[in-house]
């Protein structure tokens, strides 16, 4: 049946989740990686509670019967799946952090101890510690009629108590990371032994609740949901209404302040407490008890990046230090601009910098020439390099139109600072949309030159931050195409205007142009396979979630294309179902880079069309986002893109291959390894070198020749001089000779 090539959204993401957990299980991961990969699997999972499961929550309450389209699961069907896998994945990372942390003490020699572990001196110090420098900054309360349960924050921890006054019992709440105290705290200067700071809280609750008997008591930690768009498009679309945009502006300030104190979907607690008190506490929160998890592991891992510190002399723990190389496709001692006009240049990060893009603005900043840059920001680095090119460029009087997308979730914040400091420049600020988040990747530079117009645009598929620009694979496409910057001028003057670009030819743009770009895409390759020839799709996204291109990938396969699917997150298609999806494999990378490029390939040979983009193949991506996808047209990024496309589908070390039944598996590699990032960092430091090198010889050859050229211009000179000595004996003999002849004459 055709249902059985589906699964569902929420399920798939937590398999996802699953493979981050198992890089952390994984030995061949050297230690304080895998413990990054464990902190990682818990932030990914609290991120998940408060954006999906929040979603399902709301829909749960205002749309009960309302079921997705590929599983037909409802919220509370879901929920309640999500919640078992949940479970089962926290004991997972339980276990595996407790093997970690054995390793750490074996390998390290740094320990994470509680107090049955303490010497004597050891309890003394931290107790003179805890009356000195903790106890004096904690706000301890305790609930009753006349204190009210106090409001506890998005997965801040908490100490919660089980208390006894008089045979009745009540409910002490301490905060144990207020910012005004360290979490790790070091039992001597010369000693890589630790505790943290709310265990040591905990351990002293007797002495801060000293007129009750403690009968239990735990770590509490609650996640929030933090989904606002239920409501937010409303507000957000009547402040963009306003006379005034910064209304806009100050509109998500406001709606911010609302997520911190949305509701609960999860909570933690690090130990049993009385049955009396966890009732109270989802009392409280409004929660069920299936939504309470009790966890063996510290609450919050975050404290293992910091402990880390202590090992950097141990480098066996970590990865090989890798830097991202210049690339060999640019040129040092000539400007962006010109190269770029010359042919297109691809980057291809983290394995490749990105300083010949910033490069490129900062010389589009200081141009006589340039009149304008657009640009389209959806998440930029806290210290952005990007946005202070932007700002010199728009103090040198140039045009700077930035559109910044304030909804980019978890860094709005950033994002608002941003759009204050590039108006307050001069640059002129775009929100978007009505309903529509911008999520393309675009910059578009005009030259006007005596002779002409020249555009410059990029195109990627990943954000203007240098940081995660080390850390996610990603493409930057730069270009001097006319047609391409006419069209990417189509999609800015669209956006300025509040409306929607048309559908174009060199670019597909979402919502009007990208779906049904791709769908016609694949109808070719379906109808080249009914003509007798091959049909190839290929694709690699981070999520596949949109039913209609699903939909339109089965009907391919049953045609026969033959299609090859690199998705590292959600997948919500089954691959090798008989009659359904036997033409479809399915590869997921997870490794030390994160996969965020987009490709997608129709045709094989001389057919072939390539594109890469800022959209996955997900509705929201496809109908309810600004997205952008070029087509590649030089035939030697072509064949690379190509190239490592296919080494990622041939991935045995990082790559699992998804089953019909929506599991994956490991491949074992046999005799020939191949983990594709490592390759292409290789790749890269080759190319790097190679082109150093060649950069050498060429500089030595032109000294070489500067230096033969000198010698010859001496032995010119050297020559000319010989000949006027020669000239000069010449007139000297015949001034003698002429001398006895007058001699005679006498």
């Amino acid at each position: 049946m055709k249902a059985g090539c589906y699964s569902n959204r929420e399920l798939s993401w937590l398999k996802f989740n699953g493979r981050v957990l198992e890089e952390a299980a994984d030995g061949s991961v050297p230690l304080c990686e895998r413990l990054s990969f464990a902190s990682i699997f818990q932030n990914n999972l609290d991120e998940f509670f408060m954006v999906r499961v929040g979603t399902l929550h709301d829909q749960m309450l205002f749309s009960p019967n309302l079921r997705e389209n590929k599983t037909k699961l409802n919220a509370e069907e879901q929920i309640a799946a999500i919640l078992a896998e949940s479970r089962e994945l926290c004991r997972k990372k339980d276990e595996i952090y407790f093997e970690l942390m054995k390793e750490l003490q074996e390998k390290g020699g740094v320990e994470l101890i509680d107090f049955a572990r303490l010497s004597e001196e050891e309890a003394g110090y931290l107790e003179e510690y805890f009356n000195t420098e903790i106890r004096p900054l904690i706000s301890p309360q305790v609930v009753g009629k006349r204190q009210p349960f106090p409001f506890l924050k998005n997965r801040e921890i908490y100490a919660i108590v089980d208390l006894d006054s008089k045979g009745s019992g009540k409910i002490g709440i301490i905060p144990c990371n207020n910012g005004l105290f360290d979490r790790l705290i070091r039992l001597r200067t010369d000693s890589n032994r630790f505790m943290l700071v709310e265990e040591l809280i905990l351990h002293f609750v007797p002495q801060i609740f000293d007129h009750y008997k403690v009968r239990s008591k735990s770590l509490l930690r609650v996640v929030r949901n933090a989904d606002l768009e239920t409501g937010e498009e409303n507000i957000l679309d009547e402040a963009a209404k306003e006379e005034h945009e910064p209304d806009y502006r100050e509109a998500m300030v406001e709606l911010l302040k609302r997520r911190k104190k949305l509701c609960a979907v999860r909570a933690e607690l690090s130990r049993s407490i009385n049955d009396e008190v966890v009732e109270k506490l989802c009392e409280h929160l409004d929660l069920r008890r299936e939504q309470v998890f009790y966890t063996e592991s510290p609450l919050d891992l975050s404290f293992v990046f910091p402990l880390q510190d202590c090992l950097r002399t141990k480098p066996e723990l970590f990865y090989e230090k890798r830097v991202p190389q210049k690339s060999a496709m640019i040129k040092d001692d000539a400007p962006m601009m010109e190269q770029i006009a010359k042919k297109d240049i691809l980057l291809s990060y983290p394995y490749e910098s990105i300083q010949p893009f910033l490069r490129l603005l900062n010389e589009a900043a200081g141009d006589p020439e340039v009149v304008s840059v657009k640009m389209t920001l959806y998440r930029v680095a806290r210290y952005s390099k990007v946005v202070e090119a932007l700002i010199k460029a728009a103090e040198n009087g140039k045009e700077v139109v930035v559109l910044v997308e304030l909804r980019a979730r978890f860094d709005e914040e950033n994002n608002i600072e941003w759009s204050r400091r590039l108006e307050e420049a001069g640059c002129r600020i775009i929100y978007g949309l009505d309903g529509l988040k911008v999520h393309s990747k675009l910059c578009l530079i005009t030259r006007k030159t005596k002779k002409k117009i020249q555009y410059i645009t990029q195109i990627g598929t990943g954000n203007y931050n240098e940081k995660t620009s080390t850390l996610y694979t990603d493409y930057s496409l730069m270009t001097a195409s006319t047609d391409i910057g006419l069209e990417a001028l189509m999609v800015f003057n669209a956006l300025s205007l509040g409306e929607l670009c048309e559908p174009t030819k060199h670019l597909m743009v979402a919502p009007n142009g990208l779906q049904q770009g791709v769908l016609r895409q694949m109808d070719e390759e379906i109808e080249a396979v009914k003509k007798g020839g091959r049909g190839y799709i290929g694709a690699k996204l981070n999520s596949l979630t949109d039913k209609v291109l699903i939909d339109k990938l089965i009907e391919a396969s049953q045609a026969g294309v033959k299609i090859e699917l690199v998705v590292r997150g959600i997948c919500c298609l089954n691959p090798g179902i008989k009659g359904f999806t036997d033409n479809i494999t399915i590869v997921s990378i997870v490794g030390r880079f994160l996969e965020h490029a987009r490709i997608y390939i129709f045709g094989a040979g001389k057919r072939q069309q390539l594109y890469i983009s800022s959209a996955d193949f997900m509705t929201r991506n496809t109908t309810r986002r600004i997205e952008v996808a070029v087509q590649v047209e030089s035939d030697v990024l072509r064949r690379r893109i190509s190239q490592m496309f296919g080494k990622m589908l041939a991935d045995n070390v990082k790559g699992r291959l998804m089953k019909s039944d929506g599991t994956y598996i490991r491949r074992q590699p046999r005799k020939n390894p191949v983990n594709s990032q490592e390759f292409f960092y290789e790749q890269a430091y080759c190319a790097a070198e190679a082109a150093e090198k060649e950069r050498q010889a060429k500089a030595a050859g032109k000294k070489q020749a500067g230096k033969a050229g000198k010698q010859a211009e001496k032995s010119e000179k050297q020559a000319g001089k010989a000949g006027k000595q020669t000239e000069k004996s010449e007139k000297q003999t015949e001034k003698a000779g002429k001398q006895p002849e007058k001699a005679g004459k006498r």
